[in-house]
């Protein structure tokens, strides 16, 4: 892929002389799929065609379809990124590159996730969170990439973003650093924070489910009074965040306790750790998916960074 490719430095997008199509082929030859960017940063407008009623391509403007646009012209943002030369300088694209000031690529086309920090506050916050990757600089602030592809998500939390399927980002250059395999911490920032629901609506409610203990942690080196404080201040903040953020709390905490355990020769009974967790997020009003999605993250993400 290009961001990790030492052949031969990229052809850099801003160069007056080579213009924006040089460093579209380039990438389209590392298997990127790309696509030009206008005055403003942002794509070219749909066709007549694309854009009449009923549109060509079924919907596509409002980009709710997922699938490559099968309209030869270059419509409709991310998907009409492409690989193909052919495509890329055909006449109908001819005189969109004339225009062109940039050159996005779609980062889930090519089995990549950009996590998009806006600002040196959410530089710093990453910095803290999550696993270090090739990292390319943006007006304000950073791009990471990590190898994997996910939905899409803005706003995860304040000032950032998740970028890779059915979705673009710029081109910036390739980097710096070494590309690491997509971790379940970035994976977790999917569950928003807004999935706690108002105080007194119920979502889901779980049947009594077996605690941890001794005879389900016969491998782990701490004593039950140490594990049963740490996970019992764990369950009073997913149950303090009964207004919004249990699930990222649920995350947060699965994470540190299994951290705790990362040296034990196991097994240290974390999957009864898990539950007792996901049954404190449900009780403030998680859907139960959310909860366990969050917790069996939490959970692997210690394993990534132990590993």
């Amino acid at each position: 892929m290009a961001p990790d490719c030492k052949a031969r430095p990229p052809v850099d997008a801003h160069d007056p002389q080579g213009g924006p199509l040089p460093a579209a082929l380039y990438l389209a030859a590392a298997s990127i799929p790309v696509l030009p960017l206008r005055a403003g940063k942002v794509p070219f407008g749909n066709c007549r065609t694309c854009a009449g009623s009923p549109p060509r391509c079924g919907g596509r403007p409002n980009m709710k379809t997922p699938g490559p646009c099968q309209c030869p012209a270059p419509c409709h943002a991310w998907a009409a990124a492409t690989t193909d030369p052919n495509v890329l300088t055909s006449p109908l694209w001819a005189p969109v590159w004339r225009e062109a000031v940039a050159v996005a690529y779609h980062p889930g086309g090519a089995g990549l996730t950009v996590v998009d920090l806006d600002n040196a506050a959410a530089v710093a916050w990453a910095r803290e969170t999550l696993p270090a990757t090739r990292t390319v600089l943006t007006t304000r602030g950073e791009h990471w990439l990590y190898r994997g592809a996910m939905a899409s998500s803005n706003g995860v939390r304040p000032g950032v973003d998740i970028k890779s399927a059915m979705q673009y980002a710029r081109w910036l250059g390739p980097g710096t650093g070494r590309m690491a395999v997509l971790p379940a911490a970035v994976r977790a920032l999917l569950v928003k924070e807004d999935t706690t629901p108002p105080r007194r609506q119920v979502v889901s409610s779980l049947p009594a489910r077996p605690q941890w203990s001794r005879q389900v942690a016969t491998g782990c080196r701490h004593t039950e009074r140490y594990v049963r404080t740490g996970l019992e201040r764990g369950l009073a903040l997913v149950r303090a965040r009964a207004e919004s953020g249990a699930g990222s709390q649920a995350f947060g905490v699965a994470r540190f306790l299994a951290a705790q355990h990362t040296t034990c020769p196991g097994p240290c009974g974390l999957a009864a750790i898990g539950e007792e967790i996901v049954t404190a997020a449900v009780s403030v009003g998680v859907p139960e998916h959310y909860a366990r999605r969050a917790v069996t993250n939490g959970l692997e993400a210690s394993v990534e960074r132990a590993a």
